[in-house]
């Protein structure tokens, strides 16, 4: 086994047949999507959901305003959700983690009703238990204050789940030199933990932003909501099938700049990290450019 890489001591790799399989349900899977896609795109076509009159509409400024609008709205929601569910989720994973009781148990209670909650019902219960007591909330803090407890409630597991993963010298070193448990968890385990679990934190905002939909439940005006307007037009045939098509092609647009983003995110601290984990040579190598260090 030694001298062996790594990857063919973990799994067998494939000999020529299995290569030749593989290769063959790839033809395979990728032949029945591409069919798949045209059946859809042929259905479409005889329906008349791509005639002219149908898409004319797109081209109008009051339509893309009304579109723009929907959009600015929706990111508008996702953009408080977001930070208020990561301050939620740091908040209550450093609960989770304390050593009191007082704090570890409430912060627990708490984590664990909200995650089970379904989201739409937390929604529903900021618009309709204030309005029914008289104190109404508009329709955009009571989506907001729904997708923070949710999603902040899951973020609260994903960081106590990355802080827990990181090495255990960590804080012992950190407690060696006299740090307190709140210091060890904010200076040294919660950046750490961010750094590696940003990849699921992302995900979870991009969860969070397509949650927003779940607003026009409420009336509130995001994209989808604008949408369903734009879609119910008889003057362009109730176009709702490609108002919808466009709305989707906006939502994965925005959830592939937040991935690319946080890919380039994750590069950049991850580079930075080895460029500052990189012992500095000794002086009297650095001196002397043609000296090999032993």
């Amino acid at each position: 086994m030694e001298g062996e890489p790594v990857s063919a001591v973990l799994y067998d790799v494939p000999g020529p047949r299995a290569r030749l399989r593989n290769r063959l349900i790839s033809i395979v899977a990728t032949l029945l999507i591409l069919g798949l896609v045209a059946y859809v795109l042929r259905r479409f076509e005889a329906t008349g959901q791509f005639e002219a009159v149908k898409w004319r509409q797109f081209r109008l400024p009051s339509i893309q305003r009304e579109l723009f609008a929907g959009l600015r709205a929706t990111l508008k929601a996702a953009g408080l959700a977001a930070v208020l569910a990561l301050v939620f989720g740091a908040v209550f994973a450093a609960a989770r983690l304390s050593d009191h009781r007082f704090l570890r148990w409430p912060g627990s209670a708490v984590v664990e009703l909200f995650r089970a909650i379904p989201l739409l019902i937390l929604i529903f219960y900021w618009y309709y238990v204030p309005l029914q007591y008289g104190e109404p909330l508009s329709t955009l803090w009571a989506l907001v204050l729904g997708l923070t407890l949710y999603n902040g409630s899951v973020l609260a597991e994903i960081f106590r789940a990355g802080m827990l993963s990181v090495a255990k010298g960590q804080s012992e070193a950190a407690y060696a030199i006299g740090m307190r448990k709140s210091q060890v968890m904010t200076l040294i385990l919660m950046p750490q933990a961010v750094r590696s679990m940003l990849p699921t934190i992302i995900s979870q905002l991009v969860v969070l932003l397509k949650d927003t939909a779940l607003g026009f439940i409420i009336t509130y005006p995001e994209l989808l909501d604008a949408g369903k307007r734009i879609g119910g037009r008889l003057t362009y045939g109730f176009p709702y099938l490609p108002t919808y098509m466009v709305i989707a092609a906006i939502y994965i647009s925005i959830c592939l700049l937040l991935s690319s983003a946080a890919n380039a995110l994750e590069r950049r601290t991850r580079r930075s990290h080895k460029t500052t984990a990189a012992p500095a040579p000794p002086p009297e190598l650095a001196a002397q450019p043609g000296t090999v260090p032993p």
